[in-house]
């Protein structure tokens, strides 16, 4: 980056024995793959020699230069080219060239054990495995794609991909906490987190298995799921248990997605809010598997999904996270930490994102203590917790919201438990 040259040092006897190992085990697992699907140009050997390959070339840099690794590459790509030429002759061609392409890569990955990060080629590794081994399910959801489906897709790369890096990276405003990137960001990663859970919605259909269903739900959105499944206990009378046991789920997967997002934008203060909110996930995983067991052959139906890359949807997002920064702000000015919990209780009622990203963000830049930090977070589930325990009374009726309200009873006693006995 400064323009120094980089000094090529031979690995020593141990660690080359260890690039040696990984490159062999990368090259049998995609080679077993390969033989398994009889891919005609390479197998489990071929593609562990072409590995191997990569990572002698790689220890040879040293004492030949970086023009060994180059000669390998284009002595590899004449020998795909006779390869292909010998099929054709033996009238078994190859119908594609994902096995070309493959070839090409576990060669480089067999260099970059070398002089790269040998985690990072471990992945990379498995991760072509994978991608070879799950072609009939990836073909199958790309035919299952409709055209809205397309937009959804295009809307996120939209989002992250095209507005993001154009926003300007500075603050503005009452407070000095408008950063017009870092609030998109965060909507990123909000509509990421629902994209997967859209996703995973196509790719097992409108029948799910009742798990499957609620944790999809949840991962979408909570609130909606909680919704929709109270309206349909009030015209399927059957529907009660699965009703139940659905928005428990969908409400547990709250907890998960607070700690991805805490994870997301204050790694280093993940250690200390997450505990807490830890506790009130294994409550809700207790509490879950208890109404699970007695309801555990029902399915449920998911409602059709909207688009949770819409860009309405998104500025929504966006202005309201920004009015969450405003309103945390001006609160801690006026009223101390009082007031964070202030904002975050009335914040939470609706969407526990916006609060514990802009807690999350205030604990990672040092402007609050991560105790104060759990504790708003905190403060907002309970808050989401009572909001959808009212939303289930007006829409599902006395014998839905009578269960919902015990199973959000005892995960609102869990988090008032923490808020005055937990130290710090």
């Amino acid at each position: 980056m400064n323009g120094t040259p980089v000094t090529l040092v031979p690995l020593t006897l141990t660690e080359a024995f260890l690039a040696v190992g990984i490159a062999l085990g990368l090259g049998l697992l995609v080679g077993i793959q390969r033989e398994r699907v009889d891919a005609p140009l390479a197998g489990v050997r071929t593609f562990a020699l072409i590995t191997l390959l990569g990572t002698l070339a790689g220890l040879l840099v040293p004492m030949l230069g970086p023009w060994i690794v180059v000669a390998g590459f284009f002595g590899l790509a004449m020998v795909i080219v006779i390869g292909n030429a010998m099929l054709l002759k033996q009238k078994r061609p190859d119908s594609g060239i994902t096995t070309e392409i493959a070839i090409l890569l576990m060669y480089a990955i067999g260099v970059y054990v070398v002089f790269g990060h040998k985690p990072l080629a471990v992945v990379l590794g498995a991760g072509v495995a994978v991608l070879l081994h799950f072609k009939p399910a990836l073909h199958g959801f790309v035919e299952r794609l409709g055209e809205t489906d397309m937009r959804v897709m295009m809307q996120f790369v939209l989002i992250s991909l095209v507005v993001l890096p154009v926003l300007p990276d500075r603050t503005y405003g009452p407070f000095d906490v408008l950063n017009p990137r870092d609030i998109w960001w965060m909507v990123v990663l909000v509509v990421g987190i629902s994209l997967v859970g859209y996703i995973s919605l196509k790719l097992y259909g409108g029948r799910a298995g009742i798990v499957l269903g609620g944790i999809i739900g949840g991962v979408i959105s909570s609130t909606a799921t909680t919704v929709s499944q109270a309206r349909r206990s009030t015209t399927i009378s059957s529907h009660l248990a699965a009703s139940t046991l659905v928005i428990a789920l969908a409400s547990t997967v709250v907890y998960a997605r607070v700690l991805v997002e805490i994870g997301a934008v204050a790694p280093g203060a993940l250690s200390a809010i997450a505990p807490p909110i830890v506790i009130m996930l294994l409550a809700a995983i207790v509490i879950c598997i208890a109404v699970w067991w007695t309801n555990r052959k029902l399915k449920t139906e998911l409602p059709e999904q909207g688009n949770p890359t819409e860009l309405k949807s998104a500025f929504l997002f966006g202005a309201l996270y920004a009015l969450v920064l405003l309103a945390v702000a001006a609160a801690r000015y006026h009223f101390g930490d009082q007031g964070l919990f202030l904002a975050a209780g009335i914040s939470g009622l609706t969407d526990m994102d916006a609060i514990t990203l802009s807690t999350s963000r205030l604990a990672a830049g040092g402007s609050v203590p991560a105790s104060t930090a759990w504790r708003a977070i905190v403060v907002a589930t309970i808050a989401n917790l009572i909001f959808k325990g009212t939303m289930v009374t007006v829409l599902g009726g006395r014998k839905l919201a009578s269960w919902i309200w015990v199973l959000f009873g005892i995960q609102i006693l869990v988090g008032l438990a923490l808020l005055i006995a937990w130290p710090g």
